[in-house]
């Protein structure tokens, strides 16, 4: 095949593994905006129904709570995704079965379902809206008083 040695692609292979981690850093990155926005729009909406005094509509704070769940456990399972390529990329350069094809190649490494299950398993993902969402019903039927 088309092997390709370490010392005549360097900078390529630098270059690779540059834009897979600029690719993994985003990914996280857009995870945490997630979580960070959707607890300013359940706080707005929660102030909102608080300061009409009616408890039942707090529930409405769940719907961006599911939306920016899938868009987290999205962005989090392309996350893990695309360190699986990057771990099989070294993998390749370490044990000298790197060829060309394999330079540049950017896309996620397997099924990003399996990975998006994952990510939704996760301790970044689950406990946090789960808890998100029981405050929100704890706010709709203890904290919030009815006009």
């Amino acid at each position: 095949m088309n092997q390709i040695k370490a010392v005549d692609y360097a900078q390529a292979i630098q270059t690779h593994l540059g834009i897979l981690q600029g690719i993994i850093q985003r990914m996280a990155s857009n995870s945490g905006a997630c979580k960070a926005y959707c607890v300013t729009l359940v706080s707005a909406i929660l102030v909102i129904v608080a300061d009409k005094g009616k408890p039942q509509y707090a529930l409405i704070a769940g719907i961006p709570i599911l939306l920016f769940l899938a868009l987290d456990t999205y962005y989090l399972g392309l996350e893990k995704a695309f360190r699986e390529r990057y771990k099989d990329f070294v993998l390749k350069y370490h044990g000298d079965d790197l060829v060309i094809q394999d330079l540049y190649e950017v896309a996620p490494l397997g099924g990003l379902a399996g990975h998006m299950v994952a990510a939704f398993r996760s301790f970044a993902v689950f406990p946090f809206y789960l808890t998100l969402a029981g405050m929100v019903y704890a706010a709709g039927r203890i904290v919030i008083p009815a006009k």
